[in-house]
Order: structure tokens, then C-alpha cells, then sequence
């Protein structure tokens, strides 16, 4: 999850784990929180844009997943918000964070900063971050397989 190009960013590695990134697997169940323009746009109306995320950790969330927030600042308010309802349910919270990881750094159990103020250059280190993880889940998938 994430906004803006964060979110094309989230968009991004989900197709890579649902498809494939570099070599054939099965299929592994990601998916991005932006992209259901009905699910956002309700919740939106409904309760308010910062909690387009939280209400669907909340829903689709469970023990054991890992939810990623993506963001240049490490404040996003919605993604801060969302982390700590995940933390609750057992989900294992991911960040990948710009600006020396700002508030969203203390609720993830994985936070890897990007030690940048440049937003840019954040972003690039970001999605090639986010296919370094690809090919790490990608190749434990295809190294464990029966």
C-alpha cells in the first residue's frame, strides 16, 4: 500500500508476485490496496480517505501475512494508521521509507530506509528495493518447491 507513486510502486510488486518476476512458479496471493476504485472510493465517502487502508487490513488481513507500506516521508498518515492495525491481527508490517523513516519506521517489524530527503531518487531505490524482495521470495518459493 502506499500513495501517489507509492502506490504504483504497491500496484508494481504485487503483479510481480501474482505472475512472475523472473522465473516460473506458482502463483503467490499479493495484492495492492489501491487498486479497487469501488472499495476506495466507498471508504473514502464512508469514514474518510485515511482509512482507505485500515478498513481493508482490517477485512482481508490475517495472521501470518505480511502487509508493505510504501513511503518517500515514512508519514503517511493512512499507511501509519494501517500498520498499526495489522500488527494486531499478526500480520509481520514491512516498510519501505524515505526521509530517515519518519513515523512509520516504529511500527514495522522490517523497515529498510532509503537515505534520501530527494523524493526521485527514494522512489527509484524503492521499486529496485521492492524487486530485490521479488526475487528473494521468488527464489525461496522455486528453492522449496516439493
Amino acid at each position: 500500500m502506499g500513495n501517489g507513486g507509492s502506490a504504483a510502486d504497491a500496484q508494481h510488486i504485487a503483479a510481480e508476485l501474482v505472475g512472475r518476476f523472473r522465473m516460473e512458479r506458482p502463483g503467490l496471493a499479493a495484492m495492492a490496496l489501491t487498486t479497487d476504485t469501488s472499495i476506495l472510493t466507498s471508504l473514502a465517502n464512508d469514514y474518510g480517505a485515511g482509512r482507505i487502508f485500515t478498513r481493508q487490513v482490517e477485512a482481508l488481513g490475517r495472521k501470518d501475512d505480511c502487509v508493505i507500506g510504501i513511503s518517500t516521508s515514512g508519514n503517511s498518515d493512512n499507511l501509519i494508521d494501517a500498520l498499526k492495525v495489522a500488527r494486531p491481527i499478526g500480520c509481520t508490517t514491512i516498510g519501505l521509507l524515505g526521509c530517515g523513516g519518519g513515523s512509520m519506521a516504529s511500527l514495522c517489524d522490517l523497515r529498510i530506509v532509503v537515505d534520501s530527503q530527494d523524493t526521485p531518487r527514494i522512489q527509484e531505490c524503492q521499486i529496485l528495493i521492492g524487486h530485490i524482495i521479488c526475487d528473494l521470495v521468488e527464489r525461496g518459493v522455486v528453492d522449496h518447491a516439493p
